[in-house]
């Protein structure tokens, strides 16, 4: 897992997005322009949450989110998404 200097805040999450998948299935090798956006990544670091929501994810999770969830940033050359735990769907 990264270690990142960024503390999110409120109900925020910084999650690391998982690699786009390469190759289909059957082995077929998919271009750079074809690939979609990965939809699940690993969470590395947690806001404090809001008052009367605590968030029930942590750092070190893997979770699934939205095709066009949170917005992107670039810490240290590394890519990573900023999000609502909202957005987040489930826990796997």
């Amino acid at each position: 897992m990264s270690n990142v200097n960024i503390k999110p805040l409120a109900d925020r999450v910084l999650v690391e997005p998982a690699a786009a998948e390469e190759k289909t299935a059957s082995g077929i090798i998919i271009p750079d322009t074809a690939k979609e956006k990965p939809q699940r990544g690993t969470i590395v670091a947690v806001g404090n949450g809001k008052k009367d929501e605590p968030l029930t994810v942590k750092a070190g999770d893997t979770v699934l989110y939205g095709k066009y969830a949170g917005t992107e940033i670039s810490v240290e050359g590394k890519d990573y998404l900023i999000m609502r735990e909202s957005d987040i769907f489930a826990i796997i």
